[in-house]
């Protein structure tokens, strides 16, 4: 149950991301909103990954919170961000890594 939270909190991370992105470009009662939902999500997110570190080590609970941020890459498929070779692969690693840390953990 507890790397449900987790993950759970780490897909609210990428909302915060994707509603903070969002702020770049919005205007009156629109920015508004993204700034709603960039602290709803914002919130949602520290207090699942809190209790995700309640039965969870911290050292495994904070890589795996961002890494699935990197996982589903906001940035490049939203943001329109460069996916070079070097970003791929260090986000390959980073996702490697994750699974590492389930698999041992």
């Amino acid at each position: 149950m507890n790397w449900i939270i987790l993950i759970f909190a780490g897909l609210m991370e990428v909302g915060f991301t994707f509603c903070l992105g969002k702020t770049k470009t919005a205007t009156g009662h629109e920015l508004v909103w993204w700034w709603t939902g960039f602290l709803a999500a914002l919130s949602l997110s520290m207090y699942l990954m809190a209790k995700a570190a309640e039965r969870l080590p911290i050292g495994t609970v904070y890589p795996v919170w961002t890494g699935i941020g990197a996982v589903v890459i906001v940035g490049i498929v939203f943001f329109h961000e460069p996916a070079t070779f070097w970003r791929i692969f260090f986000i390959t690693t980073l996702i490697l890594s994750i699974i590492g840390l389930k698999v041992l953990g």
